[in-house]
């Protein structure tokens, strides 16, 4: 990848958040029993950074690592995988975050602890983003994790995306609920909800939807976010597929599309990062949001078939692989 190519040219999509360095555990069974692990990137925008940038676009990462072994090792990993990092800032104070994750039995998701606390992208600020030429933003991929790390990085994510609405650019949320971050669910609701509603697309699994929005069905958990300015609301459904609902050409459509049957899940982190990627890149290049979910479908399913957060992620020949084999 030519980095003076992305010095002089602006990212058409920017992803921003906390990447953390993951040690993920050689064999199964309880962390504290496991000997041997195996250096890996975690977090959820930058899984959806990547899997972006492997299908061709140009993607900018805004975040913070220490000026650490770990911080340095994010740094050129995700340099390597093709992320625009001049909007990587290192932090002299605070360090790099760090999580263990266990390997899991068969498809139960994994048992994970983070090292995150004050960490380096926690104190992320709009200060940080001021380098960042909005004009040539074609979107914005925002999550519910920054908003919950501290109060800077919450007014960081409200920054972002008045500056890339203000751009025309399109917006995308998906809410990837971490409870535990929050200083109670009523925060973490009213937080989440407020910068919802100023996404293009919101995009919230089933559960997330009933939880942050009192609803049950996929219809008003949609409508809850359509009547409030959303465009559309793509719910993950899981196994059972996706469900959307939006406004297209001045009428409202609502549809399901099937999942992808998997024979066998070996991980089911980053299935929803995964999903996101199909949908945004599909939506980004002009097709219908019948064939984005589809192909979010797919690349989510992709994702549950191999070990790792992002080892799952297509590139664009793998893609097609993909899309040709189930014509």
């Amino acid at each position: 990848m030519n980095k003076s190519h992305f010095r002089k040219n602006s990212p058409e999509i920017i992803a921003f958040g906390e990447a953390m360095a993951m040690l993920v555990a050689d064999e199964t069974g309880a962390l504290e029993c496991v000997d041997h692990f195996h250096r890996r990137v975690a977090g959820a925008d930058t899984n959806v950074a990547i899997g972006l940038a492997r299908l061709g676009f140009h993607v900018g990462w805004l975040s913070r690592v220490g000026d650490d072994s770990f911080g340095r090792y994010l740094r050129k990993t995700l340099g390597d995988e093709g992320l625009d990092c001049q909007f990587l800032h290192t932090d002299p104070l605070h360090s790099t975050g760090l999580v263990f994750k266990a390997r899991a039995n068969h498809s139960e998701d994994p048992a994970v602890e983070y090292y995150r606390r004050n960490s380096a992208a926690s104190q992320l600020c709009i200060e940080d983003a001021k380098g960042i030429d909005f004009s040539q933003l074609r979107h914005l991929h925002a999550t519910g994790i920054p908003p919950a790390l501290s109060s800077a990085t919450c007014e960081l994510s409200e920054y972002m995306m008045a500056k890339a609405r203000n751009a025309g650019a399109s917006i995308s949320f998906d809410p990837n609920l971490r409870p535990s971050l929050w200083k109670n669910e009523n925060v973490m609701r009213e937080t989440l909800n407020t910068l919802a509603v100023k996404a293009d697309w919101v995009l919230p699994g089933l559960s997330e939807g009933r939880l942050l929005t009192g609803h049950e069905r996929p219809e008003a958990i949609a409508d809850f976010y359509l009547d409030r300015g959303a465009r559309a609301v793509i719910i993950k459904l899981g196994p059972q597929g996706s469900y959307y609902r939006g406004v297209l050409n001045g009428q409202l459509e609502s549809y399901t599309v099937e999942g992808i049957p998997v024979t066998r899940v070996l991980d089911t982190v980053g299935a929803g990062d995964g999903f996101a990627v199909g949908l945004i890149s599909a939506l980004l290049e002009g097709f219908t949001p019948s064939e984005a979910l589809h192909r979010a479908n797919l690349i989510g399913a992709r994702a549950v078939q191999v070990i790792g957060d992002m080892e799952g992620l297509p590139n664009s020949d793998q893609l097609k692989d993909l899309t040709q084999h189930l014509i």
